[in-house]
């Protein structure tokens, strides 16, 4: 058959030879790219989600990013805080030698006192100047803020809060046991009536700080006894009170670490002149109201008979709270609260009053770091960081006083010239724990939150990042044997074409 008008050979091959030539252009493309995906129509479905992938790998290496950064923000506020912690360690030094009045000179307290004021302005220093990129760190400008305190609230930290936008978190307290001290009815019968007259009544009386032997003769009254207990109240952590014709003898603080322990060593024939002398314990539902089935006799009590104080019960938001004392304190992600319930009726440590209450409202405030690729509240992480400033730090309650580190200060209540060296000794010891409990918390911040995102954010990248190689880059191996297959083929449709072409002239041996 020959025909001249038509060449479909010709046809055939220059449609073989163009494909052939496209798919040597596409090989050549991805080799040179070393993508498999340059364009939609390459891989529609794959393009997008390669285009996905990529994205969430630099929201994730933007992530990592800022964990970095917010570990040099900790890194500066850990440095001025250990330099504070110094600062602490050298006033305690100060304040125990100070306190040694008959081998220090009146010149050398004083000289003494301008160090602890020098120290206290080097602390506020220290708390003003800590910053990053002119954000102050230990000031309490990355504390929370808050409102609405509740009265039965005596003290709260805020150390972590997630908010959204714009919006405020209750922390909601639901007490459901009160915070007890360790607490006893020593039953006298009013003044000390003995069997004879050089009787001795003699018990010993053990607190959490220490325990005294103390000697009563016949005729003691109730008060000189209640007195001779409270003059060694800081030796023993015990405080007397008079209940009737007895005393109520109670641990200072609150508590499952508080106690109260009593031993008659020598009754005195007490219990022959007063039957109903002894021990009593208090309902175990109200510290003033003594159990009358608990007695133990005193001529019975030559062994210890102690009693424990109870830490208080709470929930916070739903929470239980770890507990000690009328301290309640929950660390969950989205919130990390301490409250001190002391005051006031719901926790209150003299009768089980149990009932809810907002202790406060957060409405904002605190360091917010974004630790995670995707920009909503569950990828935030907040920090608070409280006010290291010498008016913030060691806050410490004497006779419903509040005291704090600043009150060490010349001309203040617990300077150490002529103040109270006792009260300022704890609060100095509450400043270097509330600084150390502070370091430790930001240390914590550093290893797990900061260490731990950094590590699962690269291992995430990682995997991200094979992902989107497996959809969208070239494998080579298969690419350079398309390469070959079409770089053949093209030259074989090229070579065909030719023929093709040529092949029309065979008309003209038929013309002669």
């Amino acid at each position: 058959m020959s025909r001249i008008n038509t060449n479909v050979a010709s046809q055939i091959a220059q449609r073989v030879l163009s494909q052939n030539n496209k798919g040597l252009a596409l090989s050549l493309e991805r080799l040179s790219t070393g993508l498999r995906v340059n364009r939609g129509k390459d891989d529609p479905a794959g393009l997008i989600a390669s285009q996905n992938l990529r994205a969430e790998k630099a929201s994730i290496s933007a992530a990592v990013a800022n964990a970095e950064r917010a570990d040099q923000v900790v890194n500066i506020a850990e440095g001025g805080l250990e330099e504070v912690s110094g600062l602490l360690n050298e006033l305690q030094a100060l304040l125990t030698q100070t306190a040694n009045e008959q081998g220090i000179s009146k010149e050398e307290k004083d000289a003494n006192q301008l160090q602890i004021d020098s120290i206290l302005q080097t602390i506020d220093r220290v708390a003003g100047s800590a910053s990053f990129q002119g954000i102050k760190l230990l000031n309490g400008n990355l504390d929370y803020s808050s409102t609405a305190v509740h009265a039965n609230v005596a003290a709260f930290k805020i150390n972590g809060a997630k908010l959204e936008f714009g919006a405020t978190r209750n922390a909601d307290v639901v007490v459901t046991g009160s915070a007890q001290r360790g607490a006893f009815l020593l039953s006298l019968g009013g003044a000390i009536d003995l069997s004879a007259a050089d009787a001795r009544f003699v018990i010993e009386i053990t607190g959490s700080k220490g325990s005294r032997e103390l000697s009563f003769a016949s005729g003691t009254t109730v008060n000189s006894i209640r007195d001779a207990i409270n003059s060694f109240t800081d030796v023993t952590g015990l405080s007397a009170a008079t209940s009737g014709t007895g005393i109520s003898l109670k641990s200072v603080g609150f508590g499952s670490s508080e106690f109260v322990s009593v031993r008659a060593i020598n009754t005195g024939g007490l219990n022959t002149a007063v039957a109903t002398a002894g021990i009593y314990n208090y309902q175990a539902a109200n510290n003033n109201l003594a159990n009358a089935g608990s007695s133990t006799l005193w001529n019975a009590a030559n062994n210890k008979v102690t009693d424990f104080g109870q830490d208080v019960s709470a929930t916070i938001n739903g929470i239980v709270a770890t507990t000690k004392g009328t301290t309640a304190r929950i660390n969950t992600d989205f919130l990390d609260v301490e409250i001190d319930l002391k005051s006031g009726t719901a926790a209150n440590a003299e009768a089980q009053r149990l009932g809810a209450l907002t202790a406060f409202t957060i409405t904002g405030g605190g360091a917010d770091f974004q630790l995670a690729g995707r920009v909503d509240i569950s990828g935030k992480v907040s920090l608070g960081i409280q006010n290291v400033r010498s008016n913030s730090l060691g806050r410490s309650v004497d006779s419903g006083n509040a005291y704090f580190l600043a009150d060490l200060g010349a001309g203040r209540s617990l300077n150490v010239v002529n103040g109270d060296t006792a009260l300022a000794q704890n609060v100095v010891e509450q400043s270097i724990r509330e600084i150390a409990s502070l370091r430790g918390r930001l240390g914590a911040f550093q290893k797990n939150t900061i260490g731990a995102t950094i590590r699962s954010l690269g291992v995430a990248s990682e995997n991200t990042s094979a992902a989107e190689s497996v959809i969208r880059d070239a494998d080579f191996a298969s690419e350079t044997a398309a390469l070959t297959r079409n770089q053949i083929l093209a030259s074989s449709a090229t070579q065909i074409l030719t023929l093709a072409n040529s092949q029309p002239q065979a008309a003209l041996q038929l013309l002669g």
